[in-house]
């Protein structure tokens, strides 16, 4: 697959109308059952609610008026916690392996820093899900904690979870 051109991506916060796209990305990630914890019959409405509900800032990844990608960043914990960032990504099945998720990962870094986190943490990075390891990795995430058979993988059964850190 070719990578995406960064030119013509473009990456901003979503807005309402923008949920039918994102809704499509969700329904199919979610529908694998082998990257998100969230429940493979998950509805729309719950959907809205888990991306785009405060303290979550949703933000989309377009590309020829399309939406590729989308990332949901929140603080991790409240209060006390309330300075480090989580992040969930997702990116549509026919944009996957193109530089999608690494471009929606720089970006994601710069907004967290812009909203005073000093750090972003991943709580729930599916051990099975190697690319997706490998590209927090890439981008300077390091795994800090392995949660035994933690994830109902659809196909795998039982898997183990990663807890995974970069400081801002």
């Amino acid at each position: 697959m070719p990578t995406v051109d960064r030119a013509a991506l473009s990456i901003r916060p979503a807005r309402p109308r923008d949920f039918a796209g994102i809704w499509a990305i969700f329904r199919a990630v979610v529908a694998g059952g082998d990257t998100y914890a969230y429940a493979p019959d998950t509805t729309m409405t719950e959907a809205r609610r888990i991306w785009m509900d405060p303290p979550a800032v949703a933000f989309i990844a377009e590309q020829a008026g399309r939406i590729v990608g989308t990332y949901a960043l929140r603080p991790n914990q409240p209060g006390l916690g309330d300075h480090v960032a989580n992040c969930g990504y997702m990116t549509h099945p026919d944009a996957r392996g193109r530089g999608v998720g690494s471009a929606m990962c720089e970006h994601s870094l710069a907004a967290a820093r812009e909203r005073g986190y000093t750090a972003l943490q991943f709580n729930f990075v599916v051990a099975t899900n190697e690319g997706a390891v490998r590209l927090w990795q890439k981008h300077g995430f390091e795994v800090v904690g392995r949660v035994p058979r933690a994830f109902r993988h659809r196909a795998l059964g039982p898997v183990d979870v990663l807890i995974m850190h970069r400081a801002l």
